[in-house]
């Protein structure tokens, strides 16, 4: 790829890093997030020098098509290849209001059709069976148990469990201050289980955790057992871990996030709510569980009305 990457045109990857740059400071486009435009950015600049484009208004619809087609072909999911889409339009449209160029080769490129996909749920009678199980009597087994409570009583992304600082705690007033993408803030309610076990955690399991640490005192709340904050990638392999141990195969961070969103719509909370709780910047992400929600009233009804049958 390294080599593939050199011949790409000077003309075009300057200001490539430019709209990069843009989406960082001005947008605020999420770490993450950003990772994959870069990748999605890269892999067009190079399909672009295979094709001998080398200038910014030398770019053509059917080299955009073109794109596209490939990575279908490469097995890229519909998604995958929508968000690649996306960041190649929105660089020609920076190089456009920039004046690097004076075309717009996108303008007629549309998105692919992508199946209304519902996203995974548990069950209340699961995330009983998930929650209740014993964890190990220790300040690692006491910080999962709390994870596992506050991603789904809170509705939170693994990522702002994982941001989360001792000062974002007001649990006399039972809010958290959170960061989700963009850096953006919004007060979340904890209440119940998640914040009774979030105290126990924070009374006794953190101090003995950040016991082990090493170079001051960390601010985060949920740390490792080197007393450092931890990773995404073990609250990722905590809750597969606690999954398994009651059957649950597979479970993801977000699946309690879209277990505690469909709770909270079936036990009748209104989507503007949902909304605000899990950060959505726009009511058309949230309103994928009012599809979810209708989909089990369905199930219900089927197995309920002696005429269903």
């Amino acid at each position: 790829m390294s080599e593939e990457r050199s011949a790409v045109s000077p003309a075009l990857a300057r200001p490539a890093e430019e709209y990069l740059g843009h989406l960082a400071v001005e947008r605020g486009l999420a770490p993450n997030t950003l990772a994959a435009y870069r990748r999605d950015l890269d892999a067009y600049l190079v399909h672009l020098a295979a094709r001998g484009v080398l200038e910014p208004d030398g770019v053509t619809r059917a080299d955009i098509e073109a794109f596209i087609m490939a990575r279908t072909a490469a097995g890229y999911a519909e998604s995958s290849t929508n968000r690649a889409l996306s960041a190649v339009k929105g660089f020609h449209r920076f190089m456009q209001r920039e004046q690097i160029s004076t075309t717009s080769p996108t303008a007629a490129v549309r998105v692919l059709r992508t199946e209304d996909r519902l996203p995974d749920c548990l069950s209340v009678d699961a995330v009983g069976r998930l929650l209740d199980q014993p964890f190990p009597d220790t300040p690692a087994g006491a910080r999962d148990r709390m994870m596992l409570e506050v991603l789904y009583g809170c509705g939170l992304r693994a990522s702002e469990l994982v941001g989360l600082d001792l000062d974002d705690l007001a649990l006399a007033d039972e809010f958290l201050r959170v960061r989700g993408k963009g850096s953006k803030e919004r007060l979340v309610p904890i209440v119940g289980q998640a914040k009774a076990c979030l105290g126990d955690y924070l009374a006794s399991a953190r101090p003995s955790l950040a016991a082990h640490g090493r170079g001051g005192a960390s601010p985060a709340v949920v740390l490792n057992c080197r007393g450092g904050r931890i990773s995404r990638q073990t609250v990722h392999a905590v809750c597969e871990r606690a999954g398994r141990a009651v059957g649950i195969d597979g479970l993801h961070p977000h699946t309690l996030r879209h277990s505690f969103a469909t709770h909270m719509l079936s036990g009748g909370a209104d989507l503007r709510t949902i909304q605000e709780i899990l950060g959505h910047a726009d009511i058309a992400t949230t309103q994928v569980y009012t599809h979810l929600d209708r989909t089990q009233v369905r199930e219900v009804y089927l197995s309920s009305h002696p005429r269903a049958r």
